[in-house]
């Protein structure tokens, strides 16, 4: 191993310890692996230029545009996620869900870099989608290996992104629709694949079981058990893997800026 890495609680999320201006592609392998082990890694420290957060970006992925917002002045890929002083709803992603689980192909990784943190100002919770689905009952799970669910971008989460749309939209937030089948093979492993913040219906079912069963299935996949808390600090960035965890910002005040990259397999 060229890095260190020390799991989280519950072996949810992990930390690693390098200098990402100074990688090579057996260390972005072993990024990746520690990704498929453990959902979330942190590396903290990290105090990266635009332009280098994107060079290193590149090497795990393909950079995806994200369609609601513009992105940083002559920084394409990067997009600012941020909570001011006078915002008056909630924070930018705050409700669990997974990221842009409303495009037809949706994004593996997202990173997420802390650019201006104060002290304990909020957190994110990530919630092991490989574990939750693994607990489920067993005819649970073959009630529901082929079903497929039906995402929005229209969902609860999108009030979370009202006041930032409004300085910064690009104008093509119009309603996004996808279809997904809800238990989503990674590696060998299958994970439950639902975002509460999107997910607005299972298909082919009853207006009212697709209620019901969404419910029972949203519960389950935010139970404590499945979950791990990361707390900020400028310079830190956090990646994870949109197909096997959700997460949710929580409440915080002031201003908090984050800079933003998502990115296909």
């Amino acid at each position: 191993m060229n890095i260190k890495v020390e799991p989280f609680e519950n072996n949810i999320g992990a930390s690693i310890s390098c200098n990402l201006k100074l990688i090579n592609q057996n260390i972005i392998n072993e990024i990746k692996e520690t990704l498929n082990n453990y959902g979330f890694v942190c590396f903290r420290n990290q105090n990266l230029e635009p332009g280098e957060y994107l060079k290193f970006a590149e090497q795990l992925g393909k950079i995806k545009e994200y369609p609601m917002l513009k992105d940083l002045e002559n920084f394409k890929g990067i997009t600012v996620v941020e909570r001011k002083e006078n915002d008056k709803g909630k924070s930018y992603g705050e409700g669990w869900h997974t990221d842009s689980s409303y495009l037809n192909k949706t994004p593996k990784y997202t990173c997420l870099m802390g650019k201006i943190v104060k002290k304990d100002q909020g957190q994110t919770l990530f919630a092991s989608q490989l574990a939750s689905y693994e607990a489920l009952d067993k005819n649970i799970k073959e009630k529901i290996e082929n079903l497929i669910g039906i995402f929005s971008s229209a969902g609860p989460i999108s009030v979370t992104r009202l006041e930032r749309e409004a300085e910064r939209g690009t104008g093509k937030s119009k309603n996004f629709i996808a279809e997904h089948n809800i238990v989503k093979k990674v590696g060998n492993r299958k994970a439950l694949y639902l975002s509460p913040g999107h997910t607005i219906a299972i298909k082919n079912l009853s207006e009212e079981e697709s209620k019901n069963l969404l419910k029972y299935l949203f519960n389950h996949q935010t139970k404590k058990e499945f979950q791990a808390s990361f707390f900020w600090e400028k310079n830190t960035i956090v990646i994870w893997d949109n197909h096997s965890v959700i997460h949710s910002a929580t409440p915080f005040l002031g201003r908090r800026m984050m800079h933003r990259i998502i990115l296909d397999a």
